[in-house]
């Protein structure tokens, strides 16, 4: 029974307390952990541009190089199987590295590596440039693997808690890659010639390495190992997943060439 004069009617169990205003304030990111997010989601959002960009205007360029289309699929496979087995292995040393320092590094070296894809078409037809793509690519591929594998455990460390669902967020930026990327480098090449979409996006993604390197919050040794040993494989799996049927679509859609 309430008390005589109180207006406010029957209060909700656990009172009024600060504990009580708590539970009703919703979760709000921190600023580390939304610069987290910020760093994230330019390296997905890189890494499938990085993949894509290609798609509409490479296979003519190498069928006049000498380039089958056999080994032009090749080409784009190797990219997927390249950053699958080098996340294994960068994954293993990855404590001993430093997250912060894979993930700048392996950015930095995309970038490099990107603009260095726009000046194959310099190089003479035959073996010699079949094999310079592959190098190239397995570059690339290597560089972004390190970059995915530090940003994955980074989000691990700042969103215990949520990882699935901050992983399942940033899934949007690695769609907007993939579906940016082949009409930016088609119109790129149409306007400006074969050198200019790769320079354009490898320019990108260098001006992006002190902004992550400013931003990326730097966690210490102890707190790392303790969230990645917390870390539940599934969602390796499911990552591993998603980029697979990525690489299957997007390889299917260029077989036609």
């Amino acid at each position: 029974m309430d008390a005589p004069g109180d207006p406010e009617g029957p209060r909700p169990p656990g009172g009024d307390g600060p504990a009580a205003n708590a539970r009703e304030t919703p979760n709000r990111l921190s600023k580390e952990q939304l610069f987290v997010l910020i760093s994230a989601a330019s390296i997905n959002f890189g890494s499938m541009m990085c993949y894509s960009i290609l798609g509409p205007f490479f296979p003519k360029e190498a069928e006049k190089k000498g380039a089958s289309n056999t080994v032009i699929g090749m080409i784009f496979g190797c990219y997927a199987l390249f950053e699958l087995l080098a996340s294994l292995l960068f994954g293993k040393y990855l404590v001993q590295i430093g997250a912060k320092f894979m993930f700048v590094a392996g950015m930095f070296v995309s970038g490099g590596v990107t603009i260095l894809f726009g000046v194959l078409d310099q190089v003479p037809a035959g073996p010699v440039f079949i094999a310079m793509c592959f190098l190239v690519r397995i570059g690339d591929a290597l560089s972004f693997a390190a970059a995915i594998t530090a940003s994955f455990s980074i989000l691990v460390t700042a969103f215990p808690n949520n990882v699935a669902t901050v992983l399942g967020s940033l899934e949007i930026f690695s769609g907007l890659g993939l579906v940016l990327g082949p009409p930016l480098g088609g119109f790129l090449y149409q306007s400006f010639g074969y050198e200019v979409p790769f320079i354009f996006l490898g320019c990108i993604i260098l001006l992006m390495v002190p902004l992550n390197m400013y931003i990326l919050p730097n966690y210490g040794k102890t707190t790392f190992i303790t969230h990645f040993k917390n870390f539940k494989c599934k969602y390796l799996y499911a990552f591993v997943d998603q980029f697979s049927i990525y690489s299957l679509l997007f390889y299917v859609t260029n077989n036609r060439f």
